[in-house]
């Protein structure tokens, strides 16, 4: 049977089993939509990639991302992991640090930059937001479904980055973490929004803004809650913006994520007004030959 080059990728961390596994098929060359979407509900991940030749001259390759139950047109940790997964098998290389991803919400820019200590540190340019208000029943509906208080002062919103995800600020961080969300109540929700999830996040306790903790949930699309989310933590960085909520004087903001479900996850957010970019680490772990399905 025909097998194809088969990587699985931990991204948001350089340490194995931590951050947020993707797979990826790195040729798939001649698979329908429906085989990619078998094998996407079959690894059971979060995302699964899948990579083909560009069809824009201005790309070094063109990939789709599968959930297991649908396809998005764009999603953070599955673009980090997949140039990850390229660069690392020798197929792609950076030209002056720089790599352009197409997919189906358009061409997304990279800037690699190797680190001293570990793998190679990769950002993606978050495609402009587009932000809308929640209406205030929706917002206390989701207050109720996240088990969690939210702030008054800066009320939920969708942010569409392709990926659409509904932003809400917490407390805090320890309150973000306690939260204990009604899985079947966000799913109808999200269904009702047509959104992709909805991420929670608040500030971490200290003198600075420095870092804040997010939590990503995703019923709807299979994923009760994402380990580490790169489209959602870029959603949460429009929401910051949007709001004009603090951020160190360097628009760096560190992002941990993932400590709820044991995945420990680390992000690097820039938020300019130019725009917003989302940076990690990744490591493979897993490396081999894939079986494709039949027709």
């Amino acid at each position: 049977m025909p097998t194809t080059p088969f990587k699985q990728v931990d991204v948001f961390t350089q340490q194995p089993f931590c951050g947020n596994p993707v797979a990826v098929v790195m040729d798939a060359q001649g698979l329908s939509s429906s085989q990619m979407q078998r094998i996407a509900h079959w690894t059971n991940l979060s995302e699964t990639t899948f990579v083909l030749p560009a069809t824009s001259p201005e790309a070094d390759y063109r990939v789709r991302i599968f959930t297991p139950g649908r396809e998005l047109p764009f999603a953070g940790h599955p673009t980090i992991g997949t140039a990850h997964a390229l660069m690392e098998a020798g197929q792609i290389t950076p030209h002056r640090q720089q790599l352009i991803q197409e997919c189906e919400a358009g061409l997304i820019a990279l800037k690699v930059t190797e680190s001293d200590h570990g793998p190679a540190h990769i950002a993606f340019s978050l495609p402009e937001p587009t932000i809308t208000p929640l209406p205030a029943a929706q917002a206390q509906r989701l207050s109720t479904l996240l088990n969690c208080k939210l702030s008054a002062e800066c009320p939920p919103v969708l942010v569409d980055v392709g990926p659409r995800w509904i932003v809400a600020q917490g407390h805090n961080a320890k309150r973000v973490a306690q939260a204990r969300p009604d899985f079947v109540g966000l799913a109808a929700l999200d269904r009702e929004l047509e959104a992709t999830g909805s991420c929670l996040f608040g500030y971490q306790d200290g003198v600075l803004p420095c870092a804040i903790e997010v939590r990503s949930f995703a019923p709807a699309c299979g994923i009760p809650e994402d380990p580490v989310c790169g489209s959602g933590n870029g959603a949460v960085a429009a929401f910051i913006r949007q709001y004009a909520l603090p951020v160190p004087d360097s628009r760096e903001l560190r992002s941990y994520q993932g400590s709820n479900v044991g995945r420990n996850g680390k992000i690097t957010l820039t938020i300019a007004a130019s725009g917003i970019s989302v940076a990690g680490q990744a490591v493979t772990c897993i490396e081999g030959e894939l079986t494709l399905p039949e027709r």
